[in-house]
């Protein structure tokens, strides 16, 4: 055992020394949190508007005012003609027009009901439709406060509740696929070139003849790298809570522990990347490509699964991020304690312990 500190003990002398190394590991999870946490979002915010006001009367002045109030829409221009309209779409200064009818205060009062156009660019259409929803509900509140919440003939009122995420936060959605993808990336690539690097530097063979079993070295080369990822666990979830406003709203020691679970399940398959790869520009190369790609688009990050193909959804059981990213939803957002997640984490467990053996099994205790 005292053997194995000692290998241990060289790992960390060695990570230390390697500037770009801890840069890698303590610096950018951080970068990565805070630029895909602001960045990935599917809000819709700031989106410059124009507006085609025929009435020109309170009534109108009172929405316009309400919807460029709204953090959602700048009122870009006011337009005087509706030849105007296709112009400003094609210029790409606005995103959307709102056209009001002549007579827009003595329809809505003496009919009880007036037509608002609403024109969205729909060569990006899921902004298009966002944007539409946006203001229609800006609309209806308008309506609401003017009628003093009396029902007008034949009206039908929908009420929406949504749980778990009430106004609608993008952060929701993309905090926990972030931690998914950052934990698995950076885990996963700086295990992958340890062992490769130990062979094309010479010293695989002095450690090889040493009196320690080969799986305690391969076990001596991950634990370091568990330490310092476990700082980056707790960087991230301040990092989510402070700065992100993301609620840690179940067990924060059940999050920390299925935390903990998914990083050796990354350590694990570097390790299994490692064992295999004869240099450390293939090792990188499977750890970035092979990786990133299935963690980004099969994990339920970015798009929903149930969206998929069949095939693409049973491939997509096999990617440890999309098991790890319900759990954090579950978990972190829903309040869900271990009967929730008990799946998920055997699942994770399982793997773990198929790539660490694997990793353990491909080891070459020869060089030749």
């Amino acid at each position: 055992m005292k053997q194995f500190f000692a290998f241990i003990k060289k790992e960390f002398y060695h990570i230390w020394r390697d500037k770009r190394t801890m840069f890698i590991l303590l610096g950018m999870p951080v970068v990565q949190i805070v630029i895909f946490g602001f960045a990935l979002t599917n809000e819709v915010k700031n989106s410059k508007i124009a507006v085609l006001d025929f009435s020109k009367d309170d009534a109108t002045q009172s929405l316009i005012t309400q919807l460029d109030a709204s953090r959602y829409f700048d009122l870009e221009k006011n337009l005087v003609t509706y030849g105007q309209v296709e112009e400003e779409f094609k210029k790409g200064k606005i995103k959307m027009a709102v056209v009001l009818p002549r007579h827009f205060s003595e329809d809505l009062k003496h009919e009880n009901k007036v037509q608002v156009q609403l024109i969205a660019d729909a060569s990006d259409p899921n902004v298009a439709n966002t944007l539409a929803n946006y203001a229609s509900a800006i609309i209806m509140d308008y309506q609401e406060r003017i009628t003093n919440g009396r029902k007008m003939p034949y009206t039908i009122n929908t009420e929406v509740r949504m749980l778990y995420n009430p106004q609608l936060k993008g952060v929701f959605n993309f905090v926990p696929g972030v931690m998914a993808m950052v934990l698995l990336l950076v885990c996963t690539m700086m295990t992958a070139i340890t062992i490769v690097k130990e062979k094309e530097t010479g010293t695989m063979e002095i450690m090889l003849v040493s009196p320690m079993r080969p799986q305690l070295v391969v076990l001596a080369k991950a634990v370091p790298y568990l330490l310092l990822s476990i700082v980056n666990i707790a960087t991230i979830l301040l990092l989510s809570v402070y700065v992100l406003e993301m609620p840690i709203n179940g067990n924060l020691l059940l999050l920390v522990g299925e935390s903990i679970l998914f990083t050796l399940v990354s350590l694990s398959l570097g390790l299994l990347i490692s064992a295999g790869a004869q240099s450390q520009q293939t090792a990188m190369f499977i750890s970035l490509v092979a990786l990133f790609l299935p963690t980004v688009m099969l994990s339920g990050f970015m798009f929903p699964i149930e969206n998929m193909p069949l095939p693409l959804r049973v491939i997509s059981n096999i990617v440890p991020a999309k098991w790890y990213y319900s759990i954090v939803k579950s978990v972190m957002i829903k309040g869900m304690g271990i009967a929730g997640v008990w799946k998920e984490t055997i699942i994770l467990a399982g793997m773990m312990i198929f790539f660490l053996g694997m990793a353990i099994r491909k080891f070459k205790i020869r060089l030749a």
